[in-house]
């Protein structure tokens, strides 16, 4: 009988030692195609299974909550998505936010805010908020959220500001004017529910969505007969505005529930496809993996800079992927052509944040993830331990453009077990070894 475990992870601001940057950067990082550096995904293949850590958590902002205090004068109904509001600040407490900022997070808070827009439309007609009321919006929307015990400074880690409220450059955001601009039945046949694995490849709710958005776009041109590659060529922040309005519209028509599900998944295939992590200069790798180095001297290098990665943020399997691609593209214009992964026995999870006394990568799942939260045994999320993918060698200086790769990685990690490397008894050892400890202690 297998195991099955959530990775139960306290987390001490003292011991972090995390190097972030903003969300909005990090998933600026590239402009490649949708599909690039997306490897095939089947939730059929057998994952790795994973090994939980379990420690007493900080449970303080989450058992003593505060009445924050709301200007009263916006439109949004936040009782109305109490339960979203509430999975939100838990995605975000305190602790994790920065450190969980571009994979959970903020993508949370971005389903959240179009969520919120989108039910409000339903008695407002409108799709957007003016300057003002956005600005009071934003701001009750984040007092409610640090009241849960969400980190204080949202705006900041995700890069929110009021204007992502408004309409922005759109033309169009009344809710008529809309529905009788765009199809929005086929719109909503598109998007009403997607295939999380096979959205970020086949693409069907996005391209309905950048149809819609293209349409809006064109509304004020109209009149003026400019031809259709005129205003793709010129207005595509216009286009990218229009956008978050057919989002909004999407929020309306689906429940809550519904919603998250189909925003979290959009958010998966942008976030999926670039490296999150900031890859510093690769000269000391250079010259200890150049011509004329030995092995020794080469691994040492890379491994030193590798390190340095490890300090930043948790990340997906695909966004290790993608980082690991990424780092060597950049090796290998720079002459090293050998495969100095294999050579140094470099593996995905040594691309993201090592946790726990092993100091082992933890990978979250490609899929969209939420954290837990019970006031008996603390915060959790899913976290793979166990899987050793090594890292793949680009074969070529170019970066991959094809959604079907030939790395393998589940979806998410599969339930711990005694045929695994990890034995049963080890591993009821090792958690009564961190939950002595009392805290998990992230390098």
């Amino acid at each position: 009988m297998g195991f099955r475990f959530w990775a139960l992870i306290a987390l001490v601001p003292l011991f972090c030692y995390a190097k972030t940057s903003s969300y909005h950067e990090s998933s600026m990082i590239a402009t490649r195609k949708a599909d690039e550096l997306l490897p095939q995904i089947s939730p059929n293949a057998a994952p790795m299974p994973f090994l939980p850590l379990l420690a007493p958590s900080p449970l303080t902002p989450f058992t003593n909550m505060t009445s924050p205090k709301l200007s009263g004068q916006c439109v949004l109904n936040f009782t109305g998505l109490s339960d979203m509001m509430s999975l939100t600040s838990i995605d975000c407490m305190a602790v994790f936010a920065p450190l969980l900022a571009n994979v959970v997070c903020c993508p949370q808070v971005e389903a959240t805010l179009v969520a919120l827009l989108g039910q409000s439309s339903r008695y407002t007609n409108s799709l957007a908020l003016n300057g003002t009321v956005a600005t009071l919006c934003l701001s009750d929307f984040e007092q409610i959220l640090v009241g849960q015990g969400a980190n204080d400074s949202l705006s900041k880690i995700c890069s929110i500001h009021s204007s992502n409220l408004t309409a922005g450059s759109c033309p169009v955001s009344d809710t008529s004017e809309f529905e009788s601009t765009v199809d929005s039945s086929s719109l909503l046949a598109a998007c009403g529910k997607i295939d999380s694995v096979n959205e970020c490849c086949e693409q069907v709710c996005q391209n309905a969505i950048l149809d819609a958005a293209q349409k809006l776009a064109k509304k004020d041109y109209d009149l003026q007969s400019i031809d259709d590659s005129h205003v793709l060529s010129d207005h595509s922040s216009r286009i990218n505005d229009c956008k978050s309005i057919v989002l909004r519209w999407l929020g309306s028509k689906l429940e809550p529930s519904r919603a998250k599900d189909v925003l979290r998944g959009l958010s998966n295939c942008r976030i999926n496809k670039v490296c999150p992590l900031n890859l510093p200069s690769v000269h000391h790798v250079i010259q200890g993996c150049g011509s004329g180095s030995n092995q020794t001297a080469c691994c040492s290098s890379l491994e030193s800079y590798v390190s340095h990665l490890q300090r930043q943020s948790f990340v997906t399997n695909l966004q290790a992927l993608n980082c690991a691609m990424s780092l060597g593209v950049k090796l290998r214009k720079a002459n090293i052509t050998n495969d100095v992964y294999s050579q140094c026995h470099i593996s995905l999870k040594d691309f993201s944040l090592q946790v726990g006394s092993q100091e082992s990568g933890c990978l979250l799942p490609s899929l969209p993830s939420d954290v837990v939260f019970d006031k008996s045994t603390g915060v959790s999320f899913l976290c793979d331990l166990n899987d050793n993918i090594p890292a793949p060698w680009p074969a070529t200086s170019q970066l991959p453009v094809s959604c079907n790769k030939s790395v393998n990685i589940p979806a998410l990690p599969a339930a711990a077990s005694e045929t695994s490397s990890f034995k049963a008894t080890f591993l009821n050892s090792l958690l009564w070894l961190v939950m002595a400890a009392g805290a998990l202690i992230v390098m």
